[in-house]
């Protein structure tokens, strides 16, 4: 039994000495059985370095270097997508203000793009004329789903309906991890013209077109 006592105690000892006590601060690095990929050669910044020919390990994009996410064209201007500004957030920059209207230029290639991306997305929960008739409330997996003809909705900003469709509300799912920013404000630029349909009157008509109705 001492012998035991003592070839434990000894193996305790060598394990705390070589690994170090659990939880403390070492500079030291860990002892890996298996490393893989941790450790490996790296350049620090602003460290000096033979790699490159100027010794220097921050480099500046070679010329002509085309960034990976292009941007986004909107009323204010080009914007990329990890900026951040209105057209990312649905917000007023700096405030919790939902913005107004559609950053982007509402076209009818965005309005057909986004009675696609609608009918991919929306349509199984909402219905086809956004009326919160789709298949899911008439298989009864959704008892109740939003009209979004109601006027809460009509009322409601773009800004706070992007915001809604990106973060997700009650039983409606975040859209945002799936559906791209440019996509999400296609969408409701569709669903604007689907409103005006079912709300809008001749009135709202150009007037060479209301006459040709009359």
């Amino acid at each position: 039994m001492r012998h035991f006592l003592l070839l434990f105690l000894t193996a305790v000892a060598v394990v705390v000495g070589i690994a170090g006590l659990r939880g403390h601060l070492s500079r030291k690095p860990p002892i890996l059985i298996i490393p893989d990929l941790n450790h490996q050669f790296k350049l620090r910044p602003e460290q000096p370095n033979d790699f490159f020919a100027n010794g220097q390990s921050s480099q500046l994009p070679p010329p002509g270097t085309v960034p990976r996410s292009r941007p986004m064209p909107t009323v204010s201007g080009p914007v990329y997508p990890y900026e951040d500004s209105p057209a990312n957030t649905g917000f007023m920059a700096g405030t919790t203000n939902f913005i107004a209207t559609n950053p982007l230029p509402v076209t009818p290639a965005l309005l057909r793009h986004g009675r696609e991306q609608f009918e991919i997305y929306c349509t199984p929960c909402h219905g086809a004329l956004g009326d919160g008739n789709g298949i899911m409330k008439k298989i009864g997996v959704m008892p109740a789903v939003a009209n979004l003809h109601d006027q809460r909705i009509v009322e409601m900003t773009d800004g706070e309906i992007f915001n809604t469709v990106t973060r997700g509300k009650g039983l409606m799912a975040a859209y945002g991890p799936t559906v791209s920013i440019q996509d999400r404000w296609a969408i409701i630029a569709y669903v604007r013209a689907l409103q005006l349909s079912w709300l809008g009157s001749t009135n709202d008509l150009p007037p060479a077109l209301q006459a040709a109705l009359k």
